[in-house]
């Protein structure tokens, strides 16, 4: 189309022009605007698939006088904003949402960090922002944290495995007095902060403020005193997790930890507290202890893997009886003696509101297992995990008095469990366990029949998980009878696995499964590792899988786009 002076000079006369000019301006006019290179990746060739106009289209766009909703768009600038934040979403491979940003494992540069936070303008209702998992941006924060005063709704903000150094936390901390109604925050998986960097948050964190997570941070006991501080100022705060930080409680004479953990006793509405890995002693159990008397509300605690508390729980256990509300105790890998459960066993009455208790990979837990299902309130509990507990004969019956209420059940590692899957699979109730872990329990071919004949009877309807990984000692009419019993229409995840120094041909049973496939609707993921499969064979299952999101876990050296292959050779500790 014309402009308006050529339109006129055609119709009025004044100005003569043959139609081989007036197609070559219109040429000269659309190359004109067409060679101009957009700035940044949001203004990439992308707009012209979108339809999304640039600011130097916007003239050209003008000329040919289109009513379009493209050119509504350009003359809006907050709709050219959103235009180009779709775009940079699309290209990360992300659908755009105005409320919530997750930009997670995108593989970030610094110059996408640039240019992602030039766009927060346009994002003014956001209230999640998660870029957890991109480690190239580490080092240069403060791009992003000098335009959140554009986003000043955050709630939650997740900056996991960033590589993120004191310099990244200090910026964070500049920055915090423009969101105020931060509600998470997530700088987990970032070593550079331990040492010192929590020093940039000290004063900064508003009262908002419910949940805190430093998963391995590399925090020291200097890191645990700052810490104490920002605690100490946060009156909802309601979960902190410094899991997995081994130097936490190390330099406990120069008072650390223990500054953290009084400091605990002013968080009046904590409810989760996780220290697993942190290299707890028993002297750091006194002075947690203290604190968790003044902290009713706590509904689950996490101590798990600290290796040295073992022979000093009872520190802690008189404190526990406290926690009226404790949902949730995670012991497992402690080590625990037999006078630790003996300790625990007295105040488990005392816990009427508890639901899970996991003691697994604590060898001694197999001699008491009896005596906690008579002090647990088993009507109400949901997992008790005994995987890797040396169970024996009388332990293993105990336990089934436990099974009609459990939505976990997890004997994994622990051979007593070989022919005598009945007395434990009989015990269920139907359509209650969602998860059965079998896995190095040396089952046999009528351990799987007699589970063949529970799915059977839809005792396991609502089963999600099934492990029966690292039992080659199952013959090829266990593994036929249990995928041609049906009754498994819920199951998301199965692992068959063999042990990674084992291998067998799965051709005697494959079709059984291949035959279950349409029943397993919820199917996502399937372990078969060490099993050998023929190239038939192989094409029948690619046939099956080709339109279903399914993870396929096969030691193979054939790639197969339909399919996705993980291959694992790690070996699960044995007891």
């Amino acid at each position: 189309m014309e402009s308006a002076d050529g339109q006129r000079g055609r119709d009025g006369g004044s100005q003569r022009r043959s139609p081989l000019d007036v197609i070559m301006s219109q040429i000269r006019r659309k190359r004109s605007a067409s060679d101009r290179k957009p700035l940044g990746r949001f203004l990439s060739r992308t707009l012209d698939r979108t339809g999304i106009p640039e600011d130097g289209e916007t003239e050209g766009r003008e000329d040919k006088g289109q009513s379009s909703g493209f050119a509504e768009a350009a003359e809006n600038e907050r709709d050219v904003g959103w235009g180009r934040v779709c775009v940079f979403l699309q290209r990360l491979g992300k659908k755009a949402d105005s409320r919530s940003l997750s930009l997670a494992h995108c593989d970030l540069t610094a110059t996408d960090l640039l240019e992602l936070a030039t766009l927060l303008q346009f994002l003014p209702q956001l209230e999640e922002m998660d870029v957890s998992w991109n480690e190239l941006i580490g080092g240069c924060l403060k791009a992003l944290t000098s335009h959140l005063q554009h986003v000043g709704g955050i709630r939650t903000l997740r900056l996991c495995s960033c590589r993120l150094n004191a310099d990244d936390t200090t910026a964070l901390g500049e920055a915090l007095s423009c969101i105020p109604l931060l509600e998470i925050l997530d700088l987990s998986w970032n070593g550079g902060i331990g040492g010192g960097g929590l020093q940039g948050l000290l004063g900064k964190l508003h009262p908002p403020l419910r949940e805190i997570h430093l998963v391995a941070c590399q925090l020291t006991a200097a890191d645990a005193a700052a810490l104490g501080g920002i605690v100490s100022a946060l009156p909802r705060l309601s979960v902190l997790d410094v899991s997995c930080n081994p130097q936490l409680t190390r330099e406990v004479d120069d008072g650390g930890f223990r500054e953290l953990a009084a400091s605990l006793s002013h968080a009046a509405s904590l409810t989760t507290l996780r220290f697993q890995a942190c290299g707890l002693t028993m002297d750091c159990l006194d002075t947690l202890g203290g604190s968790l008397r003044c902290l009713p509300s706590v509904r689950e605690l996490d101590l798990s893997c600290n290796k040295s508390l073992a022979g000093g729980l009872n520190r802690l256990t008189l404190h526990l009886a406290h926690l009226t509300h404790l949902e949730s105790l995670d012991l497992h890998l402690c080590c625990l003696t037999h006078t630790d459960l003996e300790a625990l066993i007295q105040v488990l009455p005392s816990l009427t509101a508890l639901m899970e208790l996991d003691l697994s990979s604590n060898k001694e837990v197999g001699g008491v297992v009896h005596l906690l299902v008579s002090a647990l309130p088993l009507t109400q509990m949901k997992r008790l995990p005994l995987n890797s507990c040396s169970l024996t004969e009388e332990s293993f019956t105990a336990l089934a008095l436990a099974v009609p209420y459990l939505h976990s059940v997890d004997v994994s590692w622990c051979k007593v469990v070989g022919g005598r899957l009945a007395l434990l699979l009989d015990a269920l109730q139907p359509s209650v366990v969602l998860e059965l872990r079998l896995s190095s329990c040396e089952l046999s071919t009528d351990d799987l029949r007699h589970l063949a004949a529970v799915c059977r009877r839809g005792c396991l309807s609502s089963l999600r998980v099934l492990d029966l990984s690292y039992n080659g000692s199952v013959g090829d009419d266990g593994w036929s009878a249990l995928f041609s019993a049906g009754g498994l229409g819920s199951l998301e995840d199965v692992d068959l696995s063999l042990r990674p120094s084992t291998s067998a041909s799965c051709s005697a049973w494959l079709p059984a499964l291949l035959c279950a496939l349409p029943r397993l609707p919820a199917l996502a993921r399937l372990a078969v590792q060490r099993w050998t499969i023929g190239s038939q064979d192989r094409q029948q299952l690619n046939h099956c899988l080709r339109k279903r999101n399914v993870l396929l876990e096969w030691d193979s050296d054939i790639k197969d786009e339909t399919l996705s292959f993980k291959p694992t050779n790690q070996e699960s500790p044995e007891e």
